[in-house]
């Protein structure tokens, strides 16, 4: 017993020591972005990693689950007799949902897993620290652009992702399965509001995209400087980030529906 309890409050101390590393290291992104110099170049770079280089798999991801949510939504609603409303459905399910959450998990797996992996192999191969010892805070040079870059270019995929999917949809729903155009588009239009959808799946996409370049710049940047610390960091991004986002998802759509 007692040795459980020493383990239980050693892991415990052990977190809370983790969560003001981290704390601690948000607090500098947030000083580092806020004062000069301010790092316009490389934010353009990080931009295009992250977002130009993402667009072919997002937007062909979107037309996918688009023309899938099409078929199924399809399937579903002639059993009742209400195939007018697919539009409504497709639309609803992702500008409140599968757009944001898709969106987030897609960009982690591609540019978050890549965004830790370079980070962690600057600090094994010693890069950060020559940065150091040239007097520039690698926070401030390497991590800062990384995370804003992220926090940016996040909401325009997701809008993105969304228009692919409404167009993916609206093939197979009209194109392929026969539904009205016309019927299809107005309950699109009708179902949508700003207030209670297109504003939480931009509030989602924000909250998405700080935290996943919070997750990926911290667990690089606090790698073990060995091939294995960096494999561990790549994982580590994708599974944390993963789960962060669908538990943060579960809590604005809470929060918001209030």
């Amino acid at each position: 017993m007692i040795s459980a309890l020493r383990t239980l409050g050693y892991r415990t101390v052990m977190l809370l020591e983790h969560l003001g590393h981290m704390a601690a290291f948000v607090g500098q992104i947030g000083l580092n972005a806020l004062r000069r110099p301010f790092r316009f170049g490389r934010l353009v770079m990080e931009i295009f990693d992250v977002g130009v280089l993402s667009l072919a798999i997002v937007c062909l991801s979107g037309a996918t689950v688009g023309a899938v949510l099409g078929l199924q939504g399809y399937n579903t609603l002639t059993r009742f007799g209400a195939e007018g409303s697919l539009g409504a459905v497709v639309g609803l399910t992702l500008v409140r949902e599968l757009g944001p959450v898709f969106t987030a998990l897609l960009v982690t797996g591609r540019a978050g897993s890549a965004m830790a992996a370079e980070i962690a192999s600057m600090v094994t191969t010693e890069q950060l620290d020559g940065l150091r010892m040239m007097s520039i805070d690698p926070v401030d040079f390497v991590v800062t652009p990384k995370a804003l870059a992220m926090l940016i270019v996040m909401p325009m995929l997701n809008v993105l992702f969304i228009l692919f999917a409404f167009f993916g949809g609206y093939v197979i729903g009209v194109e392929l399965l026969g539904v009205d155009g016309g019927t299809y588009v107005t309950s699109l239009e009708d179902a949508i509001t700003f207030e209670d959808d297109v504003a939480g799946t931009l509030l989602k996409s924000v909250v998405f995209g700080l935290l996943v370049g919070l997750i990926a710049t911290y667990r690089g940047y606090t790698a073990e400087p060995t091939s294995a610390g960096v494999s561990a960091a790549t994982t580590g991004t994708v599974v944390t980030a993963s789960v962060t986002i669908l538990i943060f998802d579960y809590v604005i759509t809470a929060l918001w529906g209030v």
